[in-house]
């Protein structure tokens, strides 16, 4: 997963300057679905839209919600989106922001393994230790 242009600059003035950024204290992250990549430069809306009926972005609690293996963290949970009402979508992009709804900053985002197609019924999830964040 690569960072948001936004969150490289918050990283590089907390480590240089001792800055921290707005969204440190936050005690949750949100994983969002997206249609197409939303790029470096995108927010949490970027080809999210409403993604598919019932949708909503998805907590991860930062003091628990994380295994750190070394180089790599990954999902402590199962993460589980709601169930596909009446309108599907094909997710090709996962990420890692700010916010519950809005124009979150992106933290980290990165492409599926295979595109997923969310049709009526369908509930996409990541099993534990599926959604890896590691720096390049």
């Amino acid at each position: 997963m690569t960072k948001g242009d936004t969150t490289e600059n918050d990283a590089l003035k907390c480590i240089l300057k001792g800055i921290d950024p707005a969204w440190r204290a936050n005690a949750n992250l949100y994983v969002a679905l997206h249609t197409a990549d939303p790029g470096e430069a995108g927010t949490q809306l970027t080809n999210e839209g409403t993604v598919y009926t019932n949708y909503a972005r998805q907590p991860i609690v930062k003091a628990t919600g994380w295994t750190d293996a070394g180089s790599e963290f990954s999902n402590a949970a199962l993460i589980q989106f709601p169930v596909c009402g009446a309108s599907g979508a094909t997710i090709t992009h996962v990420s890692i922001g700010t916010l519950e709804t809005g124009a979150g900053q992106i933290l980290y985002s990165g492409e599926l393994s295979a595109p997923l197609s969310v049709a009526l019924n369908i509930q996409p999830q990541f099993a534990i230790g599926a959604l890896k964040v590691q720096e390049d």
